[in-house]
This record gives structure tokens, C-alpha cells and sequence, in this order.
């Protein structure tokens, strides 16, 4: 080893010596042992729900049947379930998703009262649901309207993209909007809660 190396070797371990392990080390090694664990978790659930949607696919094409010119046509009820099916898939992946990338900032906006934030995110979860929930059930289709055909058309194919952007897009403003509210009501929270503490100290 060269006198440089030597120098490097023995200030690292001088370095290594003189550092004292952190208390919280065991805890925080076991909480990224359960963020991988829960990250496993998630795959292994969209890998369950691609696995279900290549069913359902497969479902649509053996409900399928064939017309007299010999095409290969799908009954306007079968697309109608694949359109919830889509929209429910949607919703389910769609909610862990931005509650994952929410966390953090709802914490950098919640950080005077942490209970608070965590107590809006849920909110915001069962709101969320309701919507994806009520806007399914309005938008489904029970009797076909006149400008429908027996088999799938290109009306109801122009109905079905707009559903599935119309969610995309409600989902999408109402979002953007909770994302330009959230601070201005983490501000509100902290300031009722100083407000609060000068009441008391004042009594």
C-alpha cells in the first residue's frame, strides 16, 4: 500500500471507531425491511389484477359470437361490463398511487400537527372512492339507447372513451385542485393551533 492508501485506511477507520450507532439504527432497519416487504405486497397485487383483466379478456372473446357474414361481432352488454371492469381498475390502482406520492407532501404541509394530516388523507381517500364509485353507477348503461346496435358500435365505442376520460379528467381537476388547497389549509391548521396555545398560555 502507498503512504496515501495508508493515510485513507486508517482515517476511515479511525472514522468507523469513533462513530457511535445510532439508537433508533434497529428500528429504522426494520421499518425499510417492511416498506420492501409492502412494496412485494403491491407488485405481487397488480401482478393479480393484470392477471384478472387478461381474464376478463379472454371472457369477451369467448362471449363473442359470430354474425351471418361470418365477423366476429361482442354483444353491447359485454363491452358494457369490460368498461366498469376497466374504470374499477382504474379507481383501485389509480387511489394507491397518489396516496403513495401524497404522503410525503401532506407531511411537508401537515408538519405543525401531523394527526391532522394524516386524518385529511383518509378523507381524501373516501372521498375519492365515492366519486370513482357514483360516476361508475351514473354512467352505466342498463337498456341501450336507439342509436345503439345489438353488437358493439361506434357510437357506443365513442361513449366508452368518454367515460373512461371523463373519470380521468374529473379525477385529474379535482386533484390539481386539492394539490393548490392543501397548503392553504395546513396554513389554517397552524395557525388556529398557535392561536390555541396563546389562549392557554394566556389563561
Amino acid at each position: 500500500m502507498t503512504a496515501l492508501e495508508t493515510r485513507l485506511h486508517d482515517a476511515l477507520v479511525a472514522g468507523a471507531e469513533a462513530t457511535v450507532p445510532a439508537p433508533d439504527l434497529f428500528a429504522r432497519v426494520q421499518l425499510s425491511v417492511e416498506a420492501d416487504l409492502a412494496r412485494r405486497r403491491l407488485r405481487r397485487k397488480y401482478l393479480s389484477w393484470a392477471i384478472g383483466a387478461l381474464s376478463l379478456l379472454a371472457l369477451a372473446i369467448i362471449l363473442t359470437t359470430r354474425n351471418i357474414e361470418g365477423r366476429l361481432t361482442m354483444e353491447w352488454w359485454v363491452l358494457e361490463l369490460i368498461t366498469a371492469a376497466v374504470l374499477v381498475a382504474i379507481a383501485l390502482w389509480l387511489g394507491p398511487f397518489i396516496k403513495r406520492f401524497g404522503r410525503s407532501y401532506a407531511a411537508d404541509v401537515f408538519r405543525a400537527n401531523p394527526r391532522t394530516g394524516k386524518s385529511y388523507i383518509v378523507l381524501t381517500d373516501i372521498v375519492y372512492y365515492l366519486i370513482f364509485t357514483a360516476y361508475i353507477l351514473f354512467t352505466s348503461t342498463v337498456d341501450p339507447p336507439a342509436d345503439w346496435e345489438e353488437a358493439v358500435s361506434r357510437a357506443q365505442l365513442q361513449v366508452v372513451l368518454i367515460r373512461i376520460g371523463g373519470i380521468l379528467l374529473i379525477i385529474g381537476v379535482l386533484h390539481g385542485f386539492n394539490l393548490l388547497i392543501m397548503p392553504v389549509l395546513g396554513r389554517l391548521f397552524s395557525m388556529n393551533r398557535r392561536l390555541d396555545g396563546q389562549i392557554d398560555s394566556m389563561d
